[in-house]
């Protein structure tokens, strides 16, 4: 693993901090934003979604099975997806459907997938 460059010089650069705080966040939304990925942080969340995203909708049985877990480990991480308007579900009779939220929950699973695809030479 390569050693981290460090900057050592002194002399702040004032055009640059301004862009820089130009484009800061409200905490709020950090705060908000945060928690987003605490919630995608897991590797059983994540493969739900991911699973989710290829099909419109499942049913917790379609899930358990597509994912080799409990109904129970299932719905528990679905409350909390759910929670966190990452999915949403409708009910048909008895059988319970999910599918996420929107588009906007699938890109960033597809762009975080694409992300730690990519080969890089200067992290190895």
């Amino acid at each position: 693993m390569k050693e981290v460059e460090l900057c050592t010089c002194t002399e702040v650069h004032p055009e640059a901090v301004a862009q820089a705080r130009k484009g800061e966040l409200p905490v709020p939304q950090l705060l908000s934003m945060s928690e987003l990925f605490k919630i995608l942080g897991d590797p059983t969340r994540l493969r739900i979604v991911n699973a989710l995203a290829k099909d419109a909708e499942l049913c917790v049985c379609d899930l358990s099975r597509a994912l080799d877990m409990t109904q129970s480990a299932i719905s528990h991480q679905l409350s909390l997806l759910r929670r966190a308007r990452l999915v949403q579900y409708r009910k048909e009779g008895k059988v319970v459907y999910y599918r996420l939220d929107d588009d906007h929950v699938e890109r960033l699973v597809s762009i975080a997938a694409q992300h730690v695809a990519e080969q890089r030479s200067d992290v190895l």
